[in-house]
């Protein structure tokens, strides 16, 4: 039995992710992963994506480097995706969703163009994140939150660390 809960915070690139994972990660303790610079750093990947511009993710070597560490508990895991990793791993599962229009204006400035731009905008019209969280994990783990502004964000992390504070005492 884990003594700290793991949490997952997920939704298309640009919703906040790592922003959000990081004031939570401050806010409460937890241990951030941010699972594209773990890819990166670990060389977790099988090769490039020249059409996406990323790496490609070697899900069973990702999953085989956090197994012990989710063990553990205290995680705050941020990756775009969500239903590789094992359904036992997470207590919450936080889905961040932001107005197509402030995540085209996000994406536009990280110099997304072209098919990754058209795809990660049509993700978010179509929820595919939120219907795939809830298809991989217990529906009443998983929470979607707007993330929109800064005020959004500064919300969303003072709900979560409500949460991971009676974390303990609901278990």
């Amino acid at each position: 039995m884990r003594s700290k809960p793991n949490i997952l915070v997920t939704g298309t690139p640009g919703t906040g992710k790592t922003s959000t994972s990081e004031a939570l990660a401050e806010a409460t303790h937890l241990r951030h992963i941010n699972i594209g610079d773990l890819v990166k750093d670990k060389k977790l990947h099988d090769g490039w994506d020249d059409q996406l511009q990323c790496c490609i993710i070697n899900e069973d070597l990702v999953c085989d480097e956090l197994e012990d560490i989710m063990d553990e508990g205290g995680n705050i895991v941020d990756y775009h995706g969500c239903d590789f990793f094992p359904e036992r791993w997470f207590d919450r599962v936080v889905v961040l969703q932001t107005e197509n229009s402030i995540l085209y204006d996000r994406l536009s400035k990280r110099g997304y163009t072209g098919a990754k731009l058209t795809n990660n905008i049509e993700c978010e019209i179509f929820q595919e994140l939120l219907e795939e969280a809830k298809e991989s994990y217990r529906e009443e783990i998983v929470v979607a939150m707007k993330s929109d502004t800064v005020d959004d964000m500064n919300m969303n992390v003072t709900v979560i660390t409500e949460w991971v504070s009676s974390w303990g005492s609901a278990t």
